[in-house]
Order: structure tokens, then C-alpha cells, then sequence
């Protein structure tokens, strides 16, 4: 079962979801489809770090590359800004959570078998990530195929079948990942719109807009943002590099994000 993702972790991740609660009320009545564009971006730019932390935990079991699970999960998201409706969910972390696992598990399933694998393959699909786990102990870092191969005195493309099979496994698992939150989303699905791969364009281009809105802020929130959204630092290990609190950090982010947002608004109107 995948780990719960608690406020307090999100939060450490960067996200500040009382402010995208905001962003959220006013996508919502904005009339421009040019500003609904903007604000949607900057959302999803803001929250990343939750996209991420799904991913990486789905990452763990699966062959495909983090970063193609993230943009996936990315797809998610947008979904969950567009459809999301605080008269049915008051949550958005648990809602957008389940959106950005499904478009993952959708990917998944388009990328694997659904055919059960013979008992032996599932048993020695079984040696192998236990063998993996091992050497990833041993190794501080996930071994190859070959390595593996070798460990266990056994030919690289039955590894290979043996991942296949794991994958298989993982992604019909994913059916059974449940939510802490107290929103029914079991019959969400059908109402769900399809997400035009295109809009990865539109979020890369939002996120040049916003990298070239940077200079105009304060260094010190200019170094936050980028050490946020960028490389992925946490705000207790900011706080760390720079010799602050992590609530000064906080609170920094947030009038950091304030001003982007407006500064893009402008850009947006000319």
C-alpha cells in the first residue's frame, strides 16, 4: 500500500496550500481563458513537490525512468486544478493526490502486460527484488540488470523477464491504494476529462515565464524559489544553507510566490 502523504510532509516540500487555495478560488471565477492559463501553471509549478513525492514513491517499484512517472503525474495535477470543486471535496492534497496516481497508474498499465506471469517467473521476479534490495543496501544506489544477472549466476534476460513480471505486479497493485482523507472518490473516475499532452508546453513555457520573473524579486526570494521548485530542496534543509528558521523560510516562499504571482498578472495584461 503506498504511503499516506501527510500536510506536514507537503508543507516541508514547499507547498503552501492555503495560498493555493486562493489561486484556486480565483481560477475559478476568472473569466480570461489567457489568466486561467497563467494561474493554472502557476499552481501546478507550485505544487510540484507533491507530483514528485507520488512519483517517487511509485518509482520505487516500476522500471520506467522517475522523471517520465513525473511528467505523467504532471497531467494529473492539471487535472485536478481544473475539475477541482470544494462543494464536493473540501481537500485539495487528497484530491489532487488521487488524480496524479491515476494518470500514473494509467501509464503504467499502457506500458505493461496485464497477462499474469507463470508461477515461476512471479517467484523468481520474487528473488530478484529481494536480491536488488540487498545489493541496493550494499551498493547505496540501485544495481543494473547485469549486476544483478551476475549476483545470482543467471542470464541477464531472465532478470530482465523477472522485472517485466514485478512491473506487471505493480501496476495492477496500484488498483488497491487507498486515501486517509474522508473524500469518496470511487465513482470520480468517469467524470474525469481527458488532458491534452499539449499542456506540458504550456507548463514549460509558464516555467520560463516565471524563471524570467525571478530577477525582478529580492535575491534572498529569488535563491528560496529556486532552491524550492528547482532542485528540489526541502525547506528545513534551506533553512540549514542559509542560517534561518525554517519558518522565516516559510513565510519568505509565500511572499516570494505573492509577488511572482502578481508580476506574472502583469506580464499576462500587457
Amino acid at each position: 500500500m503506498r504511503e499516506a502523504l501527510s500536510l506536514t510532509e507537503m508543507l516541508q516540500g514547499g507547498i503552501d496550500f492555503e495560498q493555493v487555495i486562493q489561486w484556486l478560488d480565483e481560477y475559478r471565477q476568472v473569466n480570461s481563458e489567457k489568466s486561467k492559463e497563467q494561474l493554472q501553471n502557476l499552481i501546478a509549478i507550485t505544487c510540484m513537490p507533491l507530483v514528485k513525492k507520488v512519483a517517487r514513491t511509485l518509482a520505487r517499484r516500476a522500471t520506467d525512468p522517475v522523471e517520465d512517472i513525473i511528467q505523467v503525474g504532471s497531467l494529473g495535477l492539471i487535472k485536478a486544478i481544473r475539475l477541482y470543486n470544494p462543494e464536493i471535496s473540501k481537500n485539495f492534497k487528497s484530491y489532487a493526490t488521487y488524480l496524479i496516481t491515476g494518470e500514473i497508474r494509467h501509464y503504467l498499465r499502457d506500458k505493461a502486460s496485464m497477462i499474469k506471469a507463470p508461477r515461476a517467473i512471479q517467484e523468481l521476479a520474487y528473488r530478484v527484488h529481494k536480491m536488488t534490495m540487498e545489493m541496493i543496501e550494499e551498493m547505496g544506489e540501485k544495481p543494473t540488470d547485469s549486476q544483478i544477472a551476475d549476483k545470482m549466476e543467471l542470464p541477464v534476460a531472465k532478470v530482465k523477464e523477472a522485472i517485466d513480471a514485478d512491473r506487471r505486479k505493480t501496476t495492477l497493485s496500484l488498483d488497491q491504494l487507498s486515501f486517509q482523507d474522508d473524500d469518496d472518490f470511487s465513482n470520480w473516475g468517469d467524470k474525469i476529462a481527458d488532458v491534452n499532452y499539449e499542456n506540458m508546453q504550456s507548463l514549460r513555457e509558464d516555467r520560463i515565464m516565471l524563471t524570467e520573473s525571478l530577477e525582478n524579486i529580492e535575491p534572498i526570494l529569488k535563491q528560496i524559489v529556486e532552491m524550492t521548485y528547482f532542485k528540489d530542496m526541502s525547506q528545513v534543509e534551506i533553512a540549514k544553507r542559509l542560517g534561518i528558521s525554517q519558518m522565516q523560510v516559510s513565510r519568505k516562499l509565500k511572499k516570494a510566490l505573492n509577488l511572482l504571482y502578481d508580476i506574472i498578472k502583469e506580464k499576462q495584461e500587457v
